[in-house]
């Protein structure tokens, strides 16, 4: 496995973190950290996918992300003054991630500045897709937001062995989009008629991508 954040590393540098690294599993649905939990490491993520959900003090929350292996998360919050989450983490389905307690990321960005730039530039990406997603929800549609994050989710689970298998529920597609599951799953409906997705318990399958990357006029 290579992650994005260590690829400016040697391999026996790579080696040597992950020794102090510890593996941890997570079952479907389970939460791997709540928001204004201490930051005490950093994960990286080896199997599975986990969904990054925000919550405001009004008690309305969304899903901002869905993070595949090969990524990580809490950087940020080792960043932080205060050393909490700032965000919710929860496994979509079944996931493995290596800990790297915080003190030994820390002391590496001393050593390394080049993971230092790695990380401030891998933020900086992250912000700019959180700006485009604010924009969507100014200017773009439900229907193509649902059809946009169905292609990034179909690329993310796609192993070429056939139609990529989404394993999520409606309600989860729904807050990853900023829509109702109702009118989610009307949208939904409309693709599987076409012959575009097919729907099953817990689990949505693209069967059409170049159909759907059309829809999201992309």
């Amino acid at each position: 496995m290579e992650w994005h954040l260590l690829r400016s590393l040697t391999e026996a540098e790579r080696a040597e973190l992950l020794a102090i690294g510890r593996r941890r599993t997570f079952a479907r649905n389970e939460v791997v950290c709540h928001a204004g939990d201490p930051a005490d490491s950093l994960h990286l993520i080896v199997s599975g996918h986990l969904a990054i959900r925000v919550s405001l003090p009004s008690g309305d929350a969304a899903t901002i992300n869905v993070l595949a292996p090969g990524s990580s998360f809490g950087e940020l919050a080792l960043l932080r003054a205060d050393g909490t989450r700032t965000a919710t983490v929860t496994a979509i389905e079944a996931a493995e991630t290596m800990a790297i307690p915080a003190s030994a990321f820390q002391a590496l960005c001393s050593r390394k500045p080049e993971v230092q730039r790695a990380l401030s530039a891998m933020l900086a990406e992250r912000v700019d897709e959180l700006s485009h997603r604010l924009l969507e929800l100014s200017y773009v549609g439900l229907d193509r937001r649902v059809y946009r994050r169905l292609l990034e989710l179909a690329r993310s689970y796609h192993d070429g062995t056939g139609p990529p298998v989404l394993p999520i529920t409606q309600s989860q597609l729904a807050d990853l989009t900023g829509g109702t599951r109702p009118t989610v799953n009307q949208i939904l409906q409309g693709l599987v008629e076409r012959g575009t997705i097919e729907i099953g318990r817990g689990r949505i399958t693209v069967l059409d991508g170049k159909e759907l990357r059309r829809r999201a006029g992309l």
